[in-house]
């Protein structure tokens, strides 16, 4: 049986149980609960087994939940935003039950015996996206498993028939990877950019963060259709002023200041 921590990460010595396709849906489904703040590398594009040095990448800070702030490799701020300082006014106000629902770290999952979730509670979920839906969609595939494992007598309600499940490494990090095929009830959060496309692809989920940090079509004709993910570092801690188009920190006072005196 595989091994687990106190933060229900998998241990990626403990391989005996990884290659069931119950334990990759569950790991899709845990995103929510093993991090606060991921800082990563993003490609909107596949790659065999590095990213090309050449092409595009933003460079993310994220902390849950909303907080986002993306880079060009040049340094040159694409996207910075928090939301410390939204009104909730008009979302109390319009009186939904949606408006009252807990972020999903502070309600409880029912988790399998490996520690991975097995049925999400209803919650206030979502993560920020950036160009297309495929973005936020990586950041908790929950979309391949859906919330709950599906009844017995329809097995074929799966969102995805999940073929050739293994243990493999990504970036130096240990994750599942897993041939999938959508069925008639797979329905992406974002319709537009779903992170599988009809017929087989590779995706590979990060068995410490439930990210999805690599998928690709395998059909001939959309093999360029995925994207490539580097984690770079789960839960540091990330100050406000990182996700503020200005800086309200005060002056430096190590800094000249200059002076100008009129004549």
């Amino acid at each position: 049986m595989a091994t687990w921590d106190s933060r229900h990460r998998m241990d990626p010595d403990g391989t005996s149980a990884a290659a069931h396709p119950a334990l990759f849906r569950n790991l899709c489904r845990s995103s929510p609960w093993k991090w606060q703040s991921l800082r990563f590398e993003y490609w909107d594009e596949p790659f065999a087994d590095a990213p090309n040095p050449t092409a595009s990448l933003v460079r993310a800070w994220l902390r849950r939940p909303g907080a986002l702030r993306l880079e060009t490799a040049d340094g040159l701020v694409l996207h910075s935003t928090t939301g410390i300082n939204d009104s909730r006014d008009g979302l109390y106000v319009s009186a939904t039950r949606k408006s009252w629902l807990l972020p999903p770290h502070l309600v409880t999952p029912v988790y399998d015996d490996h520690g991975l979730v097995r049925r999400r509670p209803e919650a206030a979920y979502g993560e920020p996206g950036f160009g297309n839906g495929r973005f936020s969609a990586a950041l908790d595939p929950v979309e391949l498993a859906g919330n709950a494992p599906v009844p017995l007598e329809f097995p074929g309600s799966n969102a995805v028939e999940i073929r050739e499940v293994r243990q493999q490494e990504h970036e130096g990090r240990p994750v599942l990877e897993a041939v999938v095929v959508p069925t008639a009830a797979y329905h992406p959060g974002h319709p537009a950019a779903p992170l599988c496309l009809p017929g087989r692809s590779r995706i590979r989920v990060d068995l410490g963060t439930g990210v999805c940090v690599a998928s690709q079509s395998l059909e001939a004709g959309s093999e360029e259709y995925g994207h490539w993910l580097r984690i770079i570092a789960v839960d540091e801690y990330m100050l406000d002023d990182l996700f503020l188009a200005q800086s309200m920190s005060l002056t430096d006072v190590r800094q000249h200041i200059t002076w100008d005196v009129p004549a």
